[in-house]
């Protein structure tokens, strides 16, 4: 054996034999119904409450480097006069969304945080952002409910039934929707997820693995068990969010992960696979390693802004301490705004905010959506520009 070579100690997952009980037995087509019927093989969630974390030297540097540089930028970011905090949330939400194949624009996607409705995904996206925030919320107390809260908050405008609930169905990734027959993947039976959930919650517990490497751990763990019927990958890269601010690591950094991971996403499906056959360092290495893109695009986003932000300020013919300066803040991190989105965050009335986002129209750092007379809605099209860049510059293997 190599010297950096470690033993496969991580439990595997096990399978079972199940009986299917096709819904559609009585009325689905005759053709091809030989091949959705009989027995299948689900997984056997491992217990990993106890077990050995065992990582080779590389990967192990690996998760030291960039645990570094994340508290590193964390550092950065709380010593900044403006927090970025809100808008690295919305680009983590977008890019963890666009893993799942679901894809909006920045712009539509502020223009549904408002209320504008119709826009293909937006709505799911801004959903999103919301279960980003509870986990966050509850990163001092993780647990099941925590768990359930998020879920909640991700699909209650989408899927209601099943919003924050644990799903009583069988759930299988890939074949055909009719049975779990010729699936890639084929979870565990619905009545094992309580118990494999507070097996990871005692897991996520323990104080004697490295954070970013047991974030990681977890995050697999919670995708294998796939204890929802939709939603899995955004609450568990939620939950690694609240893994890293529960642990320390981060105070109030958001670490765009998903943006890394997005960089190679058959890469990161393979490492989960590789998980699920006891080998944890294909997942721990590709976490860490989204790290370090995902620390310069926001470095390149946050600079982005921030010239704009200064750019702006030779433009603004406001008096000083005058709502429009605190405006040009707001959408430094929010970059579509309406009247009443001002008025509040600004605390100020509509009147004076109106006002506001005139002068800045006035002064060319807004600009209307539209030429409607109503509901009248303005983007800071370069902080929007900025936002394409971050999400264009996500989609490459090479930095």
């Amino acid at each position: 054996m190599a010297t950096d070579e470690v033993p496969r100690r991580w439990p595997t997952y096990a399978t079972e034999t199940v009986e299917w009980r096709s819904a559609d037995a009585g009325y689905g087509p005759r053709s091809g119904r030989s091949a959705h019927t009989g027995p299948y093989e689900a997984a056997v969630p491992p217990r990993i409450a106890d077990a050995d974390v065992l990582l080779s030297s590389r990967t192990s540097a690996l998760v030291v480097e960039a645990s570094a540089e994340i508290a590193r930028f964390d550092g950065e970011t709380h010593a900044a006069t403006t927090s970025f905090a809100a808008l690295l949330l919305r680009t983590e939400a977008a890019s963890s969304s666009q893993i799942e194949n679901l894809t909006s624009t920045p712009k539509a996607i502020a223009l549904a945080e408002l209320g504008r409705k119709g826009r293909v995904h937006a709505d799911e996206i801004v959903a999103n952002v919301t279960a980003m925030t509870r986990a966050l919320e509850a990163a001092s107390h993780l647990g099941s409910d925590a768990i359930l809260r998020m879920h909640h908050a991700l699909m209650v405008g989408h899927l209601p039934a099943a919003a924050g609930r644990w799903r009583d169905e069988q759930v299988w990734i890939g074949g055909s929707a009719r049975s779990p027959h010729g699936a890639t993947y084929i979870a565990p039976v619905h009545p094992r997820v309580p118990g494999a959930i507070d097996d990871l919650v005692a897991f996520m517990g323990r104080d004697d693995v490295p954070l970013l490497a047991q974030a990681a751990l977890t995050h697999a763990q919670f995708e294998s068990v796939h204890p929802f019927p939709d939603g899995n990958g955004r609450t568990g890269r939620a939950l690694l969010h609240a893994q890293l601010r529960h642990g320390g690591l981060t105070r109030q950094a958001i670490v765009p992960v998903s943006a890394g991971l997005l960089t190679d996403t058959e890469r990161y499906f393979a490492a989960l696979t590789a998980y699920r056959d006891g080998d944890v360092e294909p997942i721990v290495t590709e976490v860490a390693q989204a790290v370090f893109p995902a620390l310069a695009s926001s470095r390149l986003l946050i600079a982005d802004v921030t010239a704009a932000r200064a750019a702006w300020g030779e433009r603004i013919r406001a008096r000083r301490g005058a709502a429009a300066w605190a405006l040009a803040d707001l959408v430094m991190t929010r970059p579509v705004v309406d009247a009443r989105l001002a008025a509040d965050v600004l605390g100020v009335s509509s009147v004076n905010a109106q006002l506001a986002i005139d002068r800045l129209v006035d002064d060319g750092v807004l600009e209307q959506i539209g030429r409607g007379a109503r509901d009248r809605v303005w983007q800071a099209a370069e902080v929007l520009a900025a936002m394409d860049r971050f999400a264009a510059r996500s989609h490459r293997r090479v930095w």
